[in-house]
């Protein structure tokens, strides 16, 4: 029995979003089943909304975020939360980005071994972290808070 049959679904290997805007309004990205407004101005004040930077930055929070995930159940590690700030940095000639740095903290009383053992997963298995690594610098840490310390 394939699992199609046994209903568990293949993973998805393409994704597809639908951005749409109207001059001088917000725009927005349609992305699963979720509507996401975003900054599209230029030269104009901010309007709060994230914008392209914040939104690459948020996509590389959520692929550490999610690897976090997948390394708890893959590797039975166990901990309570997850957080990650992360900082993107770009050059205006040529434009693009340069940097992407974070520092990840993990509620858990696993040991230190342990922990690097995901820092190393988080790096090798995430798809958005290994296309930004691929051109540019990223580099960030992971430390582990105990347990009960919140």
């Amino acid at each position: 029995m394939d699992d199609r049959a046994a209903g568990v679904s293949a993973p998805r290997l393409t994704y597809t979003v639908r951005g749409r805007t109207t001059a001088h309004e917000t725009a927005r990205i349609d992305a699963g089943s979720e509507t996401i407004p975003f900054d599209s101005s230029w030269a104009s004040r901010p309007s709060g909304l994230p914008g392209p930077a914040e939104l690459l930055a948020g996509s590389f929070a959520a692929c550490l975020l999610k690897n976090m995930e997948r390394a708890g159940q893959l590797l039975d590690f166990q901990y309570g939360s997850a957080e990650v700030e992360v900082t993107v940095r770009r050059q205006d000639d040529p434009p693009r980005f340069v940097e992407v740095s974070y520092e990840m903290t993990v509620t858990t009383d696993e040991s230190p071994r342990r922990l690097d053992l995901v820092y190393r997963n988080l790096q090798k298995y995430g798809t958005v972290y290994n296309t930004l690594a691929a051109v540019c610098d990223v580099h960030g840490t992971l430390t582990a808070d105990a347990l009960g310390s919140d």
